[in-house]
């Protein structure tokens, strides 16, 4: 997918950022959160140890490791939304349904 959106990132800032996020994730308010046992994507239900700590602005793409910008997130999600932010994934995910929609008519 391109880049419809340029968000600039550094190693400094990546560095800076996995370590508060090493931080956050031994802090109570992620516990909290693991222990609701919900993805914030596809809102399944998981084991804590089930669930992964995603940036929703993806620290590569210039995210910040904060409250705001922390979620937990299953594995099959985190796999599909890679280093996209939501606006991207749900783009992609539109445009992949556009395209079986187009192949299933062309199909008839």
């Amino acid at each position: 997918m391109n880049d419809w959106i340029d968000i600039k990132s550094d190693a400094n800032h990546i560095k800076r950022e996995r370590e508060k996020a090493r931080e956050l994730r031994n802090s109570d308010w992620w516990k909290n959160l693991l222990g609701k046992g919900e993805c914030y994507y596809c809102h399944g239900r998981f084991e804590a140890d089930e669930l992964t700590m995603d940036h929703i602005v993806p620290v590569a793409r210039g995210g910040r490791s904060t409250r705001g910008n922390i979620v937990p997130c299953c594995k099959e999600c985190n796999n599909r939304k890679k280093y996209l932010t939501p606006a991207e994934m749900i783009m992609f995910e539109l445009e992949a349904k556009e395209k079986a929609r187009q192949s299933d008519s062309n199909a008839e």
